[in-house]
């Protein structure tokens, strides 16, 4: 039975004993069509045999620099063969069945991209992500919905970038993953690119993917709140109207500023409370984007 190609791409930056357990996890796959990218940030040596010894077919590609989450995906995804692509973190495992299932979803042509069900890895009985909910344009804010939904296939407004099926036909459309976020948020900017182009997000009920979760930058790291808070700021100036754009910086400047850094204060996490206020004057008062911390 004929199998269309899935090229799969991940990222590793100076973790190439996660990113074996990876592959490791791709090896059992009985999916047959198969191409596996794994693209090596800020690479000074090339590890390339250490992979093979997971993953034999895997093709290594090294960058002299780190460009990143969507720019390490850019690279896999230009150099990528697959009439699908399937971008997962390197702090993943797959189980056997996934690459079907959402290969599956994507015959329905107004989809633009699908992601499964994320569980932690730790705790495989606990849900992670089963879609998002829309960003509040006031508060910036949404959430990850934690409880699957009884149907095979559900809506989301945004995929998941630690586990995600595109066509490369929508990628051909929309254009590449933004790179000037540096680390989160693009695929949230993504999502809403593919969403206007006027596909629809889902995410798959029937599978799910392992994730040990922030494990390159950390569960509760200053690095995670630069960027994340950062970003959102970027993310909300370039996807809000007029109106939403000040109402969102209002709340932003009168009530979430003073009540994260009081918050930070308070508990003495001072590296924390650098982190953000940074943040916002990288994001607000003299822009700067990309690799900034």
């Amino acid at each position: 039975m004929y199998q269309p190609s899935v090229s799969i791409i991940t990222v590793n930056y100076k973790q190439p004993q996660v990113t074996s357990e990876l592959l490791d996890s791709l090896r059992k796959l009985s999916y047959s069509n198969l191409e596996v990218i794994v693209v090596d940030n800020d690479q000074q040596y090339d590890d390339s045999p250490l992979y093979r010894i997971h993953y034999p077919e895997v093709k290594v590609i090294n960058c002299d620099e780190n460009l990143g989450f969507a720019g390490g995906n850019n690279v896999g995804i230009k150099a990528a063969k697959g009439d699908y692509l399937f971008l997962v973190n390197n702090d993943t495992e797959i189980i056997d069945g996934t690459i079907e299932k959402l290969v599956s979803v994507l015959v329905d042509e107004n989809v633009g991209a699908v992601s499964p069900i994320l569980r932690y890895f730790d705790a495989p009985k606990q849900v992670q992500y089963a879609g998002f909910t829309e960003i509040n344009p006031i508060t910036g804010r949404n959430r990850m919905i934690n409880q699957i939904a009884p149907t095979l296939l559900s809506d989301t407004p945004y995929i998941h970038g630690a586990a995600v099926m595109i066509p490369k036909t929508v990628i051909d459309k929309c254009g590449l993953m933004p790179e000037d976020y540096f680390l989160y948020y693009e695929e949230l900017c993504w999502s809403r690119k593919i969403r206007k182009a006027g596909y629809q997000l889902k995410v798959c009920n029937e599978v799910h993917v392992l994730h040990k979760e922030s494990v390159t930058t950390g569960k509760n790291s200053p690095l995670k709140t630069y960027y994340q808070t950062r970003n959102r700021l970027v993310f909300m100036n370039r996807n809000t109207n007029f109106l939403e754009g000040i109402l969102f910086k209002s709340f932003f400047i009168l009530a979430a500023l003073p009540i994260n850094l009081t918050k930070f204060a308070l508990r003495r996490q001072f590296a924390h409370f650098k982190a953000f206020q940074r943040a916002y004057k990288d994001a607000f008062v003299r822009p700067k984007l990309g690799m900034t911390y």
